[in-house]
């Protein structure tokens, strides 16, 4: 009897030392994607949602779900080829054609290619101004966006990631997705293989949003399909949409997400990229 009542209080404390040790109760940690090289900040980071970034296009530790469709490459082995090129080989042809002083040279320019996807390729007008530009290496991350009457700074509509087709500093930049905030393009999976129809997902802060859906590639002046005013809103709350497109079957497409409608047509917006199989 002596022996256990001296083991029932060491027995106590032992145990009290094991609880102790790890997470305690309560804690709530949340992963996010880290970008893919640490930017250097060529501007004044502008007001925004504070949320991680949730990127449609992938990390350096995140796998590709996607191959490379017949006829066309990954550009540095692991991001889909939105635009301006659809392939390596395009890519280097116009290196082989243009330089620094010809009026191709905006190719050169991370920040003008960002906001000629936008405007030109996208369609979306009124985001004409490249707010903020990091660099690392042969990534840039341009903030595109407009200017809103609510504030004296450009509003971002969002964060466009880019990736030098090639090596060099002479090698063109190419648009490979976004990083999201405050609304997400999460559905399809980067680099998945579709077909059609496509639902078309992520998350969205706001309030009465209206999103609306476009499936394009390089080359055609009109989408391949187009879902229009879907509703949407609240705090991080799922919205979901399905859009019917006609492709041509071993080419990379880019999905396109947008909502506006308050201060301007286009207020945010989110792409991806994915693939049609042969």
């Amino acid at each position: 009897m002596k022996v256990i009542r001296v083991l029932t209080p060491l027995l106590a404390a032992l145990g009290l030392a094991v609880a102790g040790c790890g997470g305690g109760a309560g804690t709530d940690t949340t992963a996010t994607t880290q970008p893919s090289a640490s930017p250097s900040t060529s501007a004044a980071p502008t007001d925004g949602p504070t949320d991680g970034p949730s990127p449609s296009s992938p990390s350096a530790s995140t796998p590709v779900t996607g191959t490379p469709a017949p006829g066309e490459s990954l550009v540095a082995g692991r991001y889909q080829p939105l635009w301006p090129f659809s392939t390596q080989e395009e890519a280097e042809e116009w290196r082989r054609a243009h330089g620094e002083d010809d009026d191709q040279a905006w190719h050169l320019d991370a920040a003008r290619t960002a906001l000629a996807f936008t405007r030109d390729y996208l369609g979306f007008k009124e985001i004409d101004k490249a707010v903020e530009t990091s660099q690392e290496g042969a990534h840039a991350r341009v903030h595109v966006g407009y200017r809103s009457q609510e504030g004296d700074r450009p509003a971002v509509a969002a964060v466009v990631h880019l990736v030098r087709y090639g090596s060099g500093e002479d090698a063109p930049w190419e648009v490979v997705g976004t990083d999201d905030t405050s609304f997400t393009l999460t559905r399809p999976a980067y680099g998945a293989a579709v077909s059609s129809p496509l639902t078309v997902g992520g998350r969205i802060s706001g309030v009465d949003e209206s999103i609306t859906v476009h499936v394009r590639r390089p080359g055609t002046d009109a989408p391949l399909g187009e879902r229009c005013c879907v509703p949407a809103g609240g705090e991080k709350a799922p919205w979901s949409a399905r859009v019917a497109f006609e492709a041509t079957p071993g080419r990379t497409l880019t999905v396109v997400a947008s909502t506006g409608g308050h201060v301007a047509t286009v207020e945010r917006f989110a792409v991806t990229g994915v693939s049609v199989p042969s």
